[in-house]
C-alpha cells in the first residue's frame, strides 16, 4: 500500500509539473509526435495496401491457377526471345485438360480487350470486354444485381448475350432498365441479360463495375481469339483438398503432352498463381517499411534528445524542491519515479497526438478516394510502446541524477 501511495504521489508530481510548464511540454511533445506520425503512418499505409491486395487476390478465387503465354514473375532461366516465340493458349486445350486432369474441378478459357460500347446515342469508349467460357461463374466471384447468367445453350452456341457492370449500365442506360436492351460492340448487336452487383475497384484493375461479359463462342465470331494482344488464358480451379502445387505439377505434364514437347525441351507456357503477386511485392513492402522506420527513428531520436534536455532543465529548476522532499524522507526511487513518470507522460502524450494525426489522415484519404486505409490495433500498440520506451530511455539519466542529489546541498542551491 505504501509503495502504491508513492507511485500515485510521483505520478501527480509529474502531471503537475507538465501542466505548470505548458510551453516546455509542447516543445518536448513535438519531436515524439513527428516521429510516431512518420513511423505509424508508413506502417498503416503499407499494411492497408497489403490488406487491399490480399482482398483483390482473394477475389481471383481460391486454388486457382492461370495457364498463359507470359510468366508473372521474372525467371532468369528464360530468355525473353524464347517467351515471345511461345504459342498462346488455345480453347481446344481446355477440352483436353478437362478430359485428362484428375485434380481440376473447373477449367475455363478467356480473352480480354477494350472496345467502344454503344446504346443509342450513349457510348463508353475503351470498355473492358471479357469473353469467357461457360464455367467462368464457378471461378470468378460475383453476384447479379438483376437479370441472369448465360444459359449453357447460349454459351455453347455463341448467342449474342452479355452481362454488364453496374457503373457501365448506369452510364449507358441512365434511368432505364438495361435488361433486354440491345447494345453494340464492334458493330454487332448484343442483348443485355444481366447486370452485376457493384464491386468497387481493386489494386490490379477496375473490377467488374465497367465490364461487359460475353460468351467466348460469340467473341470468336467477331474477333481473332488467338491474338496475342487479347491475353488468351486458361483458368483452372483445383478440387477440394488439392493444393496449388499438386495442380500445377499435373497441369505441367498435361500441357507438355498436349503440345508434344520432348523431355529436353523447356515449357512453352507459364502457369501463374495469385501468390506470385504477394511474393513479388513482399520485399518491396519490407524495404518501404524499413525506410519509414529509419526516417521515423531519426525523428524520434531527436524527440528523445529533446525530452532528455528538457528533463535535465527540469531537474535543475527543481533542485531545491528535491532537497526538501529528500529531507522530509522521500526515498531515491520516489524521486527517480517522479521524473521518469514525467518523461514517459511526455513521450506517451506525443505518441498519442501522433496516432490521432495518423487516424485523421487515414479517415481523410479513405473518404476522398476508394483506397481504404485503417489504423490497426497492432499499429496503435506499437506506437504507444515505442513512445513509452523512448520516454524511459530519455528520462532515466535526468531522473537518476535527481535521485542521487544530496538533500543538504540541493536545498542550499541558489540560481
Amino acid at each position: 500500500m505504501i509503495f502504491l501511495k508513492f507511485l500515485k504521489e510521483s505520478f501527480l508530481f509529474a502531471l503537475n509539473a507538465l501542466i505548470a510548464n505548458k510551453l516546455r511540454t509542447f516543445l518536448s511533445l513535438l519531436g515524439i509526435t513527428v516521429g510516431i506520425f512518420a513511423i505509424i503512418s508508413v506502417f498503416t499505409v503499407i499494411g492497408s495496401l497489403e490488406s487491399n491486395i490480399r482482398k483483390s487476390i482473394e477475389s481471383l478465387g481460391e486454388n486457382v491457377v492461370y495457364i498463359q503465354k507470359y510468366p508473372w514473375t521474372l525467371d532468369m532461366s528464360l530468355a525473353w526471345w524464347d517467351i515471345i516465340k511461345r504459342p498462346v493458349p488455345k480453347i481446344q486445350e481446355v477440352d483436353e485438360i478437362k478430359r485428362r486432369s484428375q485434380k481440376a474441378s473447373v477449367v475455363a478459357f478467356s480473352i480480354q480487350t477494350n472496345k467502344t460500347v454503344k446504346y443509342r446515342n450513349n457510348s463508353a469508349e475503351r470498355t473492358f470486354i471479357w469473353a469467357n467460357s461457360h464455367d467462368f461463374e464457378k471461378i470468378q466471384s460475383f453476384e447479379l444485381e438483376k437479370g441472369r447468367y448465360f444459359s449453357l445453350l447460349e454459351s455453347a452456341t455463341g448467342r449474342n448475350s452479355a452481362l454488364m457492370g453496374s457503373d457501365l449500365a448506369k452510364d449507358l442506360f441512365e434511368n432505364w432498365d438495361p435488361i433486354g436492351k440491345e447494345i453494340k460492340i464492334m458493330g454487332r448487336k448484343v442483348i443485355v441479360i444481366g447486370v452485376l452487383e457493384k464491386q468497387g475497384t481493386s489494386n490490379f484493375d477496375e473490377g467488374l463495375d465497367n465490364v461487359v461479359l460475353i460468351p467466348i463462342n460469340f467473341a470468336r465470331n467477331i474477333i481473332n481469339i488467338r491474338n496475342d494482344q487479347l491475353n488468351p488464358m486458361i483458368t483452372v480451379k483445383a478440387k477440394e483438398n488439392i493444393t496449388d502445387d499438386e495442380l500445377i505439377d499435373e497441369l505441367k505434364g498435361i500441357m507438355r503432352s498436349i503440345r508434344r514437347l520432348k523431355p529436353t525441351e523447356k515449357d512453352d507456357f507459364s502457369i501463374n498463381r495469385a501468390s506470385f503477386i504477394t511474393q513479388m511485392l513482399a520485399p518491396i513492402f519490407a524495404m518501404i517499411n524499413l525506410t519509414g522506420a529509419i526516417i521515423g527513428g531519426f525523428s524520434i531520436l531527436v524527440g528523445g534528445f529533446g525530452i532528455a534536455n528538457i528533463m535535465f532543465v527540469s531537474v535543475k529548476e527543481r533542485t531545491n524542491i528535491i532537497g526538501i522532499q529528500k529531507a522530509l524522507g522521500a526515498k531515491n526511487y520516489f524521486i527517480l519515479l517522479q521524473f521518469l513518470y514525467e518523461s514517459v507522460l511526455l513521450a506517451l502524450t506525443g505518441g498519442i497526438v501522433g496516432l490521432i494525426l495518423v487516424f485523421i489522415g487515414a479517415v481523410f484519404i479513405s473518404y476522398i478516394s476508394e483506397f481504404n486505409i485503417s489504423l490497426t490495433l497492432g499499429n496503435i500498440i506499437s506506437g504507444l510502446l515505442i513512445s513509452a520506451i523512448i520516454g524511459i530511455i530519455s528520462g532515466f539519466a535526468p531522473a537518476y541524477s535527481a535521485s542521487k542529489l544530496n538533500p543538504v546541498e540541493a536545498i542550499n542551491v541558489s540560481f
